[in-house]
């Protein structure tokens, strides 16, 4: 997979590619160069560890210099501890992915008096200003899913939805598109929502209570495979519901993120589907943006070159990039990312 490079008239036209932009002049420079602070949210799951080794060899490849990675740990008062720190050593630019959009943004508002732009990955702050927001169109997971399974149940049945943290513009994207959507086109079926927090223990226990009053689960919407797939999975194995898709009795899942883990149980029938969250792509043009942010570099609202269409928010801008749905079908495809993880194992 090709990265782009940090000089001359490579990164023009890596810049190029990735969407219409102004000035793109080599010669300008703009901020012409300094360190950037990359914040991990965490790193308690498949995903995020996918990421941070796609961050890696961005930066191996000399995409940016960066300093050393830290990890918030899903704990806003250590994000906000760590942008200090990167401040403080001199970042020129911010990478982070808050996981509580809202409390982020006085820090987002230090940031912007201080003239150092941030990139925001996976998630859009609900305020405080951003160079761009790296992320795929979290709405779209919900919705598609709620069709997956709609279609899947023929309208009718009992689901539980495993929910990610609300506190999080994922999260709440997510759930209240399943929500619509399940209320506009599959009223027939009758969907729990069990607020999990993104973590795996927590799923298990409320799904676990869901199935001692209502063993006639016919569906489930995972909205994080990295963190619920496996306890999940076994849950279901301990109480004799985990069969394979065709058979009697098959409970019908789909899943959001596209880690091998999730495609090796679409081959064995464990689930049916998930939502590919590009983790290659997120950690490519988090890079990408911070290098075109040193560089002084502006975007605007459109397609790019890569798939995808910035959009305008509220507080800045917005690259959504595709998260295809996987199936049966095309669980083999090589363009999958989490494909391309396995052969460089």
């Amino acid at each position: 997979m090709t990265r782009p490079r940090t000089s001359g008239t490579a990164a023009c036209a890596v810049l190029l590619a990735v969407a219409a932009l102004t000035g793109c002049n080599r010669e300008s420079g703009g901020a012409g160069g300094g360190k950037v602070g990359i914040d991990m949210p965490r790193t308690d799951t498949d995903f995020w560890n996918s990421y941070q080794q796609y961050l890696e060899k961005g930066i191996d490849k000399g995409t940016v210099s960066a300093l050393p990675l830290s990890n918030s740990q899903n704990d806003i008062s250590k994000l906000v501890a760590n942008v200090q720190a990167f401040s403080d050593q001199g970042a020129k630019a911010i990478v982070m992915a808050p996981q509580d959009t809202g409390a982020v943004s006085s820090t987002l508002e230090r940031l912007e008096e201080k003239k150092i732009p941030v990139i925001s990955v996976d998630t859009r702050p609900d305020a405080g200003k951003v160079y761009m927001v790296v992320r795929a169109d979290n709405r779209a997971y919900g919705t598609k899913a709620c069709e997956y399974l709609g279609k899947k149940l023929g309208g009718k049945g009992r689901v539980a939805e495993l929910q990610g943290d609300l506190s999080s513009i994922n999260g709440r994207d997510r759930s209240r598109a399943f929500a619509s959507c399940m209320e506009r086109k599959y009223p027939g079926i009758r969907v729990h929502e069990l607020p999990a927090d993104w973590k795996g223990d927590v799923a298990s226990a409320k799904l676990q209570s869901l199935l001692a009053q209502h063993r006639d689960i016919d569906g489930i919407y995972m909205q994080a495979g990295g963190a619920f797939l496996q306890p999940t999975l076994a849950l279901l194995e301990q109480k004799k519901l985990l069969k394979p898709a065709g058979s009697d009795g098959h409970i019908t899942i789909i899943s959001n993120d596209g880690i091998p883990e999730e495609l090796d149980a679409i081959r064995s029938g464990k689930i049916d589907a998930t939502l590919s969250q590009p983790a290659d792509l997120y950690a490519r043009y988090a890079l990408t943006y911070a290098r075109a942010a040193l560089d002084g570099k502006t975007f605007k609202p459109g397609p790019t070159g890569h798939g995808s269409r910035i959009v305008k928010i509220r507080n800045g801008l917005e690259d959504q990039l595709p998260a295809p749905l996987v199936t049966k079908e095309n669980v083999d495809d090589p363009a999958l990312w989490a494909n391309q993880l396995e052969k460089r194992k």
